[in-house]
């Protein structure tokens, strides 16, 4: 089962990659940047999703 915040995280690694592209697109750095930090937000989110999921299927 999935849950919110594995969802969430996946849609920020997404939102991440697109900025990232653009950003490298029209040499805009700070979008770049915005775009590799949203990518890892998004790692870490659905990291956590995934610990939550894992300690829940364990009860």
């Amino acid at each position: 089962m999935v849950n919110k915040d594995q969802v969430a995280g996946v849609a920020k690694q997404v939102k991440g990659s697109v900025k990232q592209a653009a950003g490298k697109a029209t040499s805009d750095r700070r979008t770049q940047a915005e775009g590799v930090a949203d990518k890892a937000t998004g790692k870490v989110q659905k990291a956590y999703g995934d610990v939550k999921d894992k300690v829940k299927k364990s009860v």
